[in-house]
């Protein structure tokens, strides 16, 4: 089966919708499993990698949920096709390196994606748009409960399930959800909510997880210790954070457009004006310049235009959507070319943001 044919468009991927997601862009709730008798995947063999392989594909494909599902070993995927996966966060980084003994499982909808032979035999993800927590970690747990029936875990009932990762002990549970904050950036904030999430055992990563950097004013929240809390506290607990973390970026955007509303209007009316007009970017700058572009449309300064388009184009306009889309092979500098190219396109008929009448009273900003 063609892996293209089968993922979601982007346009159809942006237009799906979740609570808060003006804020929330995703939420993802992940379980680190193993084979019982099985070495983990970075001490076995490549024999043992594919034996493994060949015993828990077969259980993740017969599930119910997966009825309709795409499945491949890493090594008959192109290293293209493993960066598309990896850019619409199907899989990790890390998994995108994996060849012989390695596979993947996901379903037609993309909620469900199972990475078998990845740092444990088996990382399974529900994803959902917006904020939906609660409902990720009910699909990964109704999978994981079929799956324990088919397959034998690496189990032990003094600390819980065995990880490669000592961090993943336990529960294995890693619960996550994807924010866009740039009110906190701009309003320079982002700093010290990082620090008090810090405090509260949670991790704040970049776009890609762990190692990498916020672009597009993107962040990953989430657990980091999985041993000794239950899955539905860890759950509950996050969810409690990032509701907070959505009143804060609230704020902080409200608190921007009533005391400083002309730097916000020129962020946004800078982001347009570049993404609108040039003839060479970069990916980096893009997916900054299309965070303020969002945060323009959710404040209502684009009327004619709603958050999927941008969505979308936070998406196609990533470096192996580009190779994909033109060619297989282009340079950095063909890309940066072809992506204006795009953008220019795609915002044409798009008008500049029209800021809203700011109240005579407000007097002038201080600088």
């Amino acid at each position: 089966m063609n892996l293209h044919e089968f993922l979601l468009s982007p346009d159809e991927s942006a237009r799906r919708e979740g609570p808060h997601n003006k804020i929330v862009m995703s939420s993802r709730v992940r379980l680190a499993r193993n084979i019982k008798g099985a070495a983990f995947p970075g001490w076995a063999k490549k024999a043992d990698r594919i034996k493994t392989l060949d015993i828990v594909r077969p259980a993740v494909e017969s599930l119910p949920q997966m009825a309709d599902h795409f499945s491949e070993t890493m090594d008959n995927l192109t290293l293209l096709d493993k960066n598309i996966l990896v850019e619409r966060h199907l899989i990790s980084r890390e998994h995108a390196a994996k060849n012989a003994g390695s596979g993947l499982v996901f379903n037609r909808e993309e909620t469900l994606c199972v990475m078998i032979n990845e740092e444990d035999h088996l990382r399974m993800q529900a994803l959902r748009p917006g904020l939906q927590l609660k409902q990720a970690w009910q699909a990964i747990d109704q999978v994981d409960s079929k799956l324990e029936k088919k397959l034998e875990y690496a189990f032990s009932p003094d600390i819980g399930y065995l990880t490669a990762c000592p961090t993943n002990l336990g529960t294995g549970i890693r619960v996550s959800a994807m924010l866009h904050l740039p009110g906190l950036v701009l309003a320079e904030q982002i700093n010290q909510i990082i620090q008090a999430v810090n405090k509260l055992g949670l991790a704040v990563r970049g776009l890609y997880g762990e190692g990498t950097e916020a672009l597009g004013n993107v962040f990953q929240v989430s657990n980091q210790m999985t041993l000794g809390e239950a899955e539905t506290d860890i759950v509950e607990r996050l969810s409690k954070v990032l509701s907070q973390i959505i009143e804060h970026e609230e704020n902080a955007r409200g608190t921007l457009l009533e005391k400083k509303p002309k730097t916000v209007y020129n962020h946004i009316g800078r982001a347009y004006g570049i993404l609108a007009n040039a003839h060479s970017i970069s990916s980096k700058e893009t997916m900054n310049l299309l965070s303020l572009m969002r945060l323009g449309v959710d404040l209502g300064l684009f009327p004619d235009l709603d958050r999927a388009p941008v969505d979308e184009l936070f998406v196609v306009t990533q470096p192996n959507h580009l190779q994909k889309r033109y060619s297989d092979k282009l340079t950095a500098e063909e890309r940066d070319l072809l992506r204006a190219d795009m953008l220019r396109e795609r915002l044409r008929t798009v008008s500049r943001p029209k800021p809203k009448p700011t109240p005579p009273s407000s007097g002038a900003e201080k600088s």
